[in-house]
């Protein structure tokens, strides 16, 4: 198992959900011989569904992580390139394209749209390998771009990272020294900025696809019971954190 893999296992298997899960077989195995462990592992594995699907919750996990850079207005200096890190698709031929996007990466393409009318003399450099599908996931935004109006020599694909690390390492030096707009969801805009930073580009944020619209806007009642949704932005914030984390140990090293 290459270190790659290890570390997508790894990190799904610490997602709360799958912390859930374990929580579930552990007080299974035990029901019987251990019935105090059972029921400590049932009532933790509960309480972490709760608490990890309310939407005061997940909206408090996500905020810090949004809540660094503002939303992209205009340069005050002409664009040379729009880079858009990638996330996923579904390979279905069956559909349009933008129908095989995620929802990441169909925010984060809207997002690019955005800038490339305000800025159309940019380049876009469309980044991301796929595992299953023979099209990149470049070359799939790409398409879907294209599909919306963008001249298909206007954009450029990286088509081998397999993460925000390596897209810093793979992008950085082709537009070190440019004007650079960098476009990915906002929970995710802190690392990738610092990745690039590394790498001796400091691009323009411009994050997209907030979880969090208006912490102060008025809440009912709804806001304080759980829900999927919630879990999956609580699932977000946390698979951020522990880049985080594993960003700053990796500085430290």
């Amino acid at each position: 198992m290459d270190l790659f893999l290890l570390k997508k296992v790894f990190s799904t298997a610490i997602m709360p959900l799958n912390i859930v899960l374990i929580l579930l077989i552990i007080s299974a195995f035990f029901f019987k011989k251990r019935p105090s462990i059972s029921f400590k592992c049932l009532m933790s594995a509960l309480a972490l569904l709760i608490v990890s699907s309310i939407p005061v919750v997940a909206d408090r996990l996500m905020l810090p992580l949004e809540n660094n850079y503002q939303a992209f207005t205009q340069s005050s200096k002409p664009v040379d390139y729009i880079i858009v890190l990638g996330s996923w698709h579904s390979m279905n031929d069956a559909l349009p394209v933008t129908s095989q996007l995620n929802a990441s990466a169909l925010q984060r393409m809207i997002e690019t749209l955005r800038i490339y009318k305000l800025h159309p003399e940019a380049r876009i450099i469309t980044s991301g390998h796929h595992s299953v599908d023979t099209v990149s996931h470049a070359q799939k935004m790409k398409q879907a771009l294209i599909l919306l109006g963008v001249h298909k020599q206007k954009i450029i694909t990286e088509n081998f990272p397999k993460d925000t690390e390596e897209e810093a390492q793979l992008i950085s030096p082709r537009v070190r020294g440019t004007n650079v707009v960098l476009v990915t969801s906002a929970v995710h805009m802190p690392r990738a900025m610092k990745y690039f930073q590394t790498q001796g580009v400091d691009p323009i944020p411009a994050p997209t696809a907030f979880g969090v619209k208006n912490i102060n806007s008025p809440k009912g009642w709804q806001y304080y019971i759980p829900n999927s949704k919630n879990l999956q932005k609580t699932t977000t914030a946390w698979y951020e954190m522990l880049g985080r984390a594993v960003q700053w140990l990796k500085e430290l090293l």
